[in-house]
């Protein structure tokens, strides 16, 4: 049953029906891969769900002092997004951090007990550094993007190396993206080390590549983010079906080329990947 016949109430439900049916359309996320985190705005809740009526109250295990009294939808932990345009109230929570910033309180959905993803540091902390950044930040979204995945097999992983050869690979690239990308070690997932170096490489850019994994965008709304991914995904699957022809590549976007582009666009490369001329 797709989203166009299945619609709720709630509009920013509705968004993370939508981007979830998406994102598992495009093989993204698997089983119950991937996850999820929206930042709202207390009055836009208040307008749908009761806000002083807490379902249940689950203790965080790292503070996060900084988003005290910021609400959230999230997807929950085990779930699968092939399942969240069927069933929301179980597979999303919309949940409210405590006023000490050590527990988060559900106001709506986990209807079956659940709770939110295991990867909830990451975004959390993820969401800290990058509304250090932007006001406007909302959203951290976190995909199995099968190309970008791919990649981190069979390209080096410095991030600047490894950025440029997205930009090289389509033209909007470096417009979508000219920030960059940053590049964790492997981790294990679910743990508090993966989250503080993902909020760190969020200090300076909005896409984390976590190798042999997935990857983490961030964005002040959900098609911007989704956008984010999508652009590096399709770069990656271009080198991915370039990579290996055997004919060798015959043309590249030059790094002269790439700087018009940011010259017409009006953005700036990070440093140290292009010479500028």
């Amino acid at each position: 049953m797709g989203i166009t016949t299945m619609q709720h109430r709630i509009p920013f439900v509705n968004e993370m029906m939508e981007v979830t049916r998406n994102m598992w359309e495009l093989g993204w996320d698997e089983r119950n891969g991937g996850n999820i985190s929206y930042l709202l705005k207390k009055n836009e809740v208040k307008e749908y769900i009761d806000i002083k009526d807490v379902k249940r109250t689950i203790p965080l295990e790292f503070p996060v002092r900084e988003l005290v009294d910021k609400y959230f939808i999230v997807t929950g932990t085990g779930k699968y997004f092939k399942n969240v345009v069927v069933n929301p109230e179980k597979n999303l929570g919309v949940i409210r951090i405590t006023e000490d910033g050590n527990a988060i309180e559900v106001l709506w959905g986990y209807e079956d007990g659940s709770r939110p993803t295991s990867e909830l540091a990451a975004h959390f902390m993820s969401h800290i550094e990058r509304l250090k950044k932007d006001p406007e930040h909302r959203v951290i979204m976190h995909a199995h993007a099968t190309n970008v995945l791919a990649m981190t097999f069979v390209h080096d992983l410095d991030e600047k190396n490894f950025t440029k050869t997205l930009w090289q690979m389509c033209t909007e690239c470096l417009v979508v993206f000219p920030d960059g990308i940053g590049i964790i070690p492997w981790i294990v997932p679910g743990t508090n080390e993966i989250g503080q170096r993902t909020a760190n490489k969020m200090k300076d850019c909005r896409l984390v590549i976590w190798p042999q994994h997935g990857i983490f965008g961030a964005g002040s709304t959900i098609d911007e983010t989704f956008g984010l991914i999508e652009t590096v995904e399709k770069a990656a699957q271009i080198y991915m079906l370039i990579n290996s022809h055997q004919g060798g590549i015959k043309q590249i976007i030059t790094e002269q080329q790439l700087l018009d582009l940011a010259k017409v666009f009006g953005v700036n490369p990070v440093d140290g990947i292009l010479n500028a001329k």
